[in-house]
């Protein structure tokens, strides 16, 4: 489960499971969505990560991985990533049940680019002029799908709409803090590791959350957040899968399919009407990921083209 290793080049099967990988993420979403604002957000996040283990476990105990998936000389590592992801967690859990579900998705989409910004910071990455003017460009994006709720037809800071949208986009920022924390961990420690520990401290952080007033759902509620961590743990799977058989410049642009399932079951299912801003703002968010990821890819091309030129 070595995420980014294409031990096996089959990017065609690399691209499938990773689109797979999609639907099972937008399966969750769409099922915590379904049961409603009702349940707290911690105690969401709670399904999501116990049950989510269910397949991690069976699927790492067929590998026969179970016993050294345990193995960690980073507690306080993974300690620290359950923190930021259950931050991220439980306010993207919040906002998803109250936001549309193109917006919510497209505000998602700012994470990649905050993660640039923050691994320039605090890794020390170099990062030039081109994915800086990228990153700004899908910044405005953002803004122009987050501030209609601030100020159009009465609303402001204080409604539910603007609240869910500063909740999403903190959402964003803590999954950018917990992107730069994963790629310390993977420095030393397997990707199994990583996400069985995270699986595991989640769960365990989430209960905090319950002197903070957890509900007894209804059984339809139950269903769907089982059904919610289930098929986080086989999105998890899927997408892990993915990056053996197809590099990462290959794989991470079909990620932006998810907004046009979102806009299709925000209409089929929820009766959603898309905002011209939401349209809008994702194309600008889209094409600026898209551009990153293309140059990544090219500046990938070349340090393998010199790579393979000092050799001879």
């Amino acid at each position: 489960m070595q995420q980014g290793s294409t031990d096996d080049d089959r990017p065609v099967f690399g691209v499938c499971l990773k689109l797979l990988s999609i639907l099972s993420f937008v399966g969750m979403q769409t099922a915590i969505k379904l049961a409603g604002s009702g349940v707290p957000a911690g105690e969401i996040v709670f399904f999501r990560c116990f049950f989510a283990l269910l397949p991690v476990l069976l699927y790492l105990a067929w590998l026969g991985d179970l016993k050294t998936a345990f193995r960690t000389n980073d507690i306080k590592g993974h300690v620290l990533r359950g923190i930021v992801g259950v931050a991220s967690m439980g306010l993207g859990f919040f906002s998803i049940t109250r936001l549309a579900y193109p917006e919510w998705t497209t505000i998602n989409y700012a994470t990649p680019l905050i993660t640039v910004v923050f691994a320039a910071l605090f890794l020390g990455e170099v990062v030039r002029a081109y994915r800086w003017t990228a990153v700004a460009i899908g910044l405005v994006g953002v803004a122009v799908v987050t501030l209609p709720n601030f100020s159009v037809a009465g609303r402001d800071m204080g409604g539910v709409e603007g609240l869910s949208v500063l909740a999403a986009i903190f959402s964003a920022v803590f999954a950018a803090i917990a992107m730069i924390q994963v790629r310390r961990l993977a420095q030393r420690e397997k990707t199994a590791t990583i996400v069985l520990f995270f699986m595991v401290a989640a769960s365990i952080i989430s209960l905090f959350s319950l002197p903070f007033g957890w509900v007894v759902p209804t059984p339809e509620q139950a269903v769907l957040l089982v059904i919610a961590g289930i098929l986080g743990g086989i999105g998890q799977l899927l997408l892990t899968a993915a990056y053996r058989f197809a590099d990462t410049s290959t794989i991470a642009p079909f990620e932006y399919s998810s907004l046009i399932l979102a806009i299709l079951i925000g209409a089929t299912v929820f009766g959603e009407v898309v905002a011209v801003s939401t349209i809008l703002g994702g194309a600008i968010v889209v094409l600026a990921g898209i551009s990153i990821i293309w140059r990544e890819s090219q500046l990938g091309l070349k340090r393998r083209k010199d790579r393979q030129t000092r050799t001879f």
